[in-house]
């Protein structure tokens, strides 16, 4: 899984293909770029090459040699055994709206299956059901995207905007906001009962903003019938987020922002230099983001999206910072634990389309088999396959 691999995002669906087959997996921690290691089966070699995936096969000796090498204390690598593939969830509107997914279409590309399910289903229960649950472009306060200001006139938005109204009375909420509330707290507990929570964009500090204004009216009036509380910031709660405090709301309707958590607005990088760096973390010792930050190179290129990244100071301090462009103050990538289970957010839209626009056609993985920043996104749908390993101490 370095520079020699010539696909490294269908790797990735090559050991999921493993693991589905009830075969096992190790997972090289930094040796050769995070390289998969399965014993040869000839189903498997046949796999590979209808998939252009690059691969060694290797005496029994050599797989020793490579294994003692790991093995040794000095040696910041380490080995995770995957053991079963995990059932993959993806909350996803139903209805079209003009925008993609990257980790839907990376998900596609890898060929790893997954499951769709949206209010509905979460609201009766069927989040157990999985191991992965992925929340992209969604909007948990109830604002509909803080799309009013450019798009209420379009015929997407009026159809969503009459969808979401329709399945909230269906569900038995008189506001989407209140709906959404809910969504976001069988999310919550799916993770706190051991379920992996992995948000990109404004799935992330839209779903925190969410939690901690529980009991809050953060809602205009265009978006839920009556005006937002005047003293809405003085009641937040932050204890009730995953990933944020301290932060401030954004209740001015016309602004395509929910609050100062993101650095989209006002950010002074410019393209040429927007990168983050990924941390060489300690493989033995800490093995969760060792397996999350796995890639080929460790300077990864900016990409922007609603939420774009997170202001550093407005982290909480027992959140792991995985990816970051300190200079600017801002993180990329970061990690966390909550009652059982384990949550990761990635700020950005699409890591190979810089700025995505509304209606953009989606990205084409064909061209970018190699994405370092997609395979972020796939070492978190590998995660929760890893065997666990006894804590050392």
């Amino acid at each position: 899984m370095d520079e020699d691999q010539k696909n490294h995002l269908k790797a990735y669906g090559l050991a999921y293909y493993t693991l589905k087959n009830g075969l096992t997996v190790d997972w090289l921690l930094n040796y050769r770029g995070g390289s998969f290691l399965i014993a040869y089966n000839q189903k498997i070699e046949s796999e590979l090459k209808v998939r252009g995936i690059s691969y060694d096969v290797m005496a029994d000796a050599k797989v020793n040699a490579i294994l003692t090498q790991i093995s040794r204390a000095e040696v910041n690598m380490d080995i995770v055994k995957l053991e079963k593939a995990p059932k993959i969830a993806v909350y996803s509107p139903k209805s079209k709206l003009p925008w993609d997914d990257a980790v839907t279409l990376v998900l596609t590309y890898a060929e790893i299956p997954y499951d769709v399910v949206y209010d509905e289903e979460v609201i009766h229960g069927k989040l157990p059901e999985y191991d992965w649950l992925h929340l992209h472009h969604e909007d948990f306060t109830g604002q509909y995207g803080r799309f009013w200001a450019n798009y209420r006139s379009a015929a997407w938005y009026i159809e969503d905007v009459k969808n979401q109204e329709t399945m909230a009375k269906k569900l038995g909420f008189n506001k989407v906001s209140l709906m959404k509330l809910a969504v976001a707290q069988k999310i919550r507990d799916f993770c706190a009962g051991g379920g992996f929570l992995f948000a990109m964009c404004s799935g992330t500090d839209s779903f925190d903003i969410a939690l901690a204004a529980e009991g809050v009216d953060i809602c205009e009036r265009m978006f839920d019938g009556d005006p937002a509380d005047p003293q809405a910031q003085s009641k937040l709660n932050f204890s009730k987020a995953f990933a944020f405090h301290n932060f401030t709301l954004d209740l001015n309707p016309l602004n395509y922002e929910f609050s100062d958590i993101d650095v989209t607005q006002g950010r002074l990088v410019d393209r040429t230099n927007d990168y983050f760096t990924l941390f060489d973390f300690s493989a033995k010792w800490d093995v969760v983001p060792t397996m999350l930050t796995q890639n080929h190179e460790r300077v990864i290129k900016g990409f922007m999206g609603q939420t774009t990244a997170f202001k550093s100071s407005l982290i909480k301090p027992d959140v792991l910072v995985m990816g970051e462009l300190k200079s600017a103050g801002e993180a990329r990538y970061i990690h966390g634990e909550y009652g059982k289970g384990q949550w990761t957010f990635y700020g950005g839209h699409d890591p190979e389309d810089y700025q995505h626009l509304v209606g953009d056609p989606p990205t084409d993985l064909n061209l970018y088999p190699n994405s370092p920043g997609y395979r972020l996104i796939l070492n978190n749908i590998l995660f929760p396959a890893a065997k666990k390993k006894k804590q050392k101490t």
